[in-house]
């Protein structure tokens, strides 16, 4: 059977720093812990909101998009597919955009014309179900070439928490944590084993459904986001991805030791989070994990586009040699756990 591989990728960062301690410092309640130490988030990238130079979700996911595309092979009119899968889907400053999709609006400015143009959301598991469909797609001969795509400008969460926390203990910390950014990556098909995508599954347990909330604030006129961090990161709710991955490859023959991954890429949703998933995957895999590669104290969390933000920034540093095998883990709101299984070869950056 025919698979995919990642041919390109393109990231997009604001030039806005803001530090984890200047933003805690508008809080009127002090945290009761270490924030910075606890998320391991040191700074963020937020957007520019001047009159003259807005960027929005649809401005991010665009110079993201053009990026990727400048170090791709393919020429816009190549490209078969465009799947967009922002969050948040401001455009002309902060209006949100539910149609036309952001697909076929990114397609006309990119000057991609006959492309299948669609819209996919599943919370910070965005980017990965993207390529999930995408990969599917290439495989069953449906399309040769593809583009996964988004933007996410979600700190105007970050200024609702800082407005509004006034406990100790308030479900909106978690949006203290986020940063802006762009990301985008082309898909191909594969040509060897040494550049590929292995495989790509997908799950989500929806008991979980009720621990992270985005809606419109019941306070204020801003979007809030209402994360219950003590549910969300234990150990049952991490066992999905490891007892699923054991499954997936014990019915193949194998086991997590076998598949001799060189690097993981967890979503970055804290680094804390990172290590307890880490040392679970160890203990439950029984065998030591790879090296994550983790951004978390630069660019916070970048929701749907955290895994490809890693990677550039990783690719960048030329710190993934040629023929890197990576695991990627998401992790999302839903809950959306699963695994990608990538051979890195021709991503330059």
């Amino acid at each position: 059977m025919t698979k995919s591989r990642f041919e390109s990728i393109g990231t997009y960062l604001p030039s806005t720093v803001l530090s984890t301690k200047e933003l805690v410092g508008r809080l009127a309640t002090t945290p009761p812990f270490d924030f910075e130490a606890v998320t391991g988030v040191v700074d963020r990238r937020v957007s520019d909101t001047r009159a003259d130079s807005y960027e929005d979700s649809f401005t991010l996911a665009l110079n993201a998009a053009r990026d990727a595309l400048s170090r791709s092979r393919y020429r816009a009119d190549e490209i078969d597919v465009i799947i967009s899968t922002s969050i948040s889907r401001s455009k002309n400053r902060d209006t949100m955009y539910l149609e036309p999709s952001f697909a076929s609006m990114l397609a006309k400015e990119l000057g991609i014309r006959g492309a299948v143009t669609f819209d996919l959301s599943n919370a910070c598991a965005g980017m990965l179900s993207g390529v999930y469909v995408l990969d599917r797609m290439i495989r069953s001969g449906a399309a040769r070439t593809g583009l996964v795509v988004s933007g996410e400008h979600i700190t105007p969460i970050s200024s609702t928490a800082v407005s509004e926390i006034s406990e100790k203990y308030d479900l909106q910390f978690a949006s203290l944590s986020v940063g802006d950014s762009g990301a985008a990556v082309v898909l191909d098909r594969a040509v060897d084993d040494d550049d590929k995508i292995d495989y790509i599954e997908m799950m989500t347990a929806s008991e979980y459904s009720n621990l992270c909330l985005g809606m419109p604030s019941d306070r204020t006129a801003g979007i809030a986001l209402y994360t219950d961090n003590r549910k969300m990161h234990n150990e049952s709710r991490f066992l999905l991805w490891t007892n699923a991955q054991k499954e997936f490859l014990a019915a193949r023959g194998r086991t997590f030791a076998d598949e001799e991954f060189d690097f993981v890429i967890h979503h970055q949703f804290g680094a804390s989070a990172v290590l307890m998933l880490n040392a679970l995957g160890e203990r439950e895999f029984e065998t030591p994990m790879p090296p994550p590669l983790n951004v978390v104290e630069k660019y916070g969390n970048t929701s749907s586009t955290s895994h490809f933000v890693v990677l550039h920034d990783h690719l960048k540093d030329k710190a993934v040699p040629k023929g890197s095998k990576i695991l990627m883990v998401p992790a999302a709101s839903g809950i959306v756990t699963g695994y990608v299984s990538a051979t890195i070869s021709s991503l330059e950056v």
